[in-house]
C-alpha cells in the first residue's frame, strides 16, 4: 500500500493502473476511519482492481473553525485499518497540495437546484459547496470508474448524485447502506467525542427513528415529525436541530406517504452534532 501527498504523484501512479487496464474504485473520507468507512473501502476493493483512499480534512466545508480544528486526525491507525482491507492508495495531501490561496477565501459556486437549501444546508450555509468543490477535485485527480459514499450523509449523496450529472464525470455512485454500533447508533468519526456515557444517551437517536416508522402510514408526516421531535426533546443530554421527512428525490418537505421519503436527523448530544436518518416510505 502506498501513502501519496502530491497530485502529481497520484496522478503518475493513477496512469501506470490505467496502462494495465485496472478499474479504479475511490472512496472519499476526511480520515478517523472507523467499520463504516471499511466497509466502503470492502466493497471497493470486491469491486475494482485498484482502490484509492483519500484522507483529508477539507478545510471549505466547515462553517465553524472550531469544528475544523476538534475534527479527529490519526493518519497512523488510518493507515494500519486501510492495510488491513487491502487499500492500494492512501492519497492523504495537504490544503496546499489540494488548494490554490485565494481559492480558500472564495465560495465555490455549483447550481444545487435546491438541494442545498434544506437540513443540513439551512444549519450549515456553505457546507455543500466545500463538498463539492473538494469531491470534484478528488474526480479530476483519481478518475475512477467507481466511488463510494455512505448514506448517513443523505443530503450529501443526493448532491454528489446531482454534481456527477451536471459535471459530465460519468463515474458510477455506490451508494452504501448506514452501519452502526451494537447499540443502533450510526457510526461516524465524531462519534470519538462523546463521553461514555454520551454515546449511551446518544443510541436514543436511532431508537427513535426505528420507533417512528410503526406509525407509518397512520400519521401523516408532519404529525410524524412532531412525533419525532416531541420524543428527542424528551430525551436528557439531547438537542434536536432538525428532523425532516423528505422527498428523497428533491429533498422538500414531504407531504404524504405517496412518495419515497427519508426522515433526517442532526441532535446534539453535548457538544458533538450527530446527524442520522431512515428511510420511510
Amino acid at each position: 500500500m502506498l501513502i501519496i501527498n502530491s497530485v502529481a504523484e497520484l496522478n503518475k501512479h493513477i496512469s501506470i493502473a490505467r496502462s494495465f487496464g485496472k478499474s479504479i474504485g475511490l472512496v472519499p473520507t476526511m480520515g478517523a476511519l472507523h467499520e463504516g468507512h471499511i466497509s466502503l473501502v470492502n466493497m471497493s476493493v470486491d469491486e475494482n482492481d485498484y482502490t484509492v483512499v483519500s484522507v483529508f480534512v477539507n478545510p471549505t466545508q466547515f462553517n465553524n473553525p472550531e469544528d475544523l480544528e476538534k475534527y479527529p486526525r490519526n493518519l497512523e491507525q488510518d493507515a494500519e485499518l486501510l492495510q488491513n482491507a487491502k487499500c492500494d492508495v492512501i492519497f492523504a495531501p495537504s490544503s496546499d497540495d489540494i488548494y490554490a490561496p485565494n481559492e480558500l477565501n472564495e465560495i465555490f459556486e455549483f447550481d444545487f437546484g435546491g438541494l442545498d437549501e434544506v437540513m443540513e444546508g439551512k444549519f450549515r450555509p456553505g457546507h455543500f459547496n466545500g463538498v463539492v468543490q473538494i469531491v470534484s477535485k478528488l474526480f479530476s485527480f483519481v478518475r475512477p470508474d467507481r466511488t463510494y459514499f455512505g448514506e448517513k450523509d443523505f443530503q450529501q449523496l443526493a448532491i454528489i448524485h446531482r454534481m456527477n450529472e451536471l459535471m459530465g464525470f460519468n463515474i458510477q455512485i455506490v451508494d452504501c447502506p448506514i452501519v452502526r454500533e451494537e447499540s443502533g447508533l450510526a457510526m461516524s468519526s465524531r462519534n470519538e467525542r462523546l463521553t461514555a456515557d454520551e454515546r449511551k444517551i446518544a443510541a436514543n437517536i436511532s431508537k427513535v427513528l426505528f420507533e417512528s416508522l410503526n406509525f407509518v402510514p397512520n400519521y401523516s408526516p408532519a404529525e410524524l415529525m412532531q412525533w419525532v421531535e416531541n420524543e428527542i426533546n424528551k430525551i436528557q443530554g439531547l438537542k434536536l436541530e432538525y428532523y425532516e421527512i423528505a422527498n428523497t428525490k428533491t429533498l422538500q418537505t414531504a407531504e404524504s406517504w405517496n412518495e419515497p421519503t427519508v426522515g433526517c436527523i442532526a441532535v446534539f448530544c453535548g457538544n458533538v452534532r450527530l446527524i442520522d436518518n431512515v428511510r420511510c416510505s
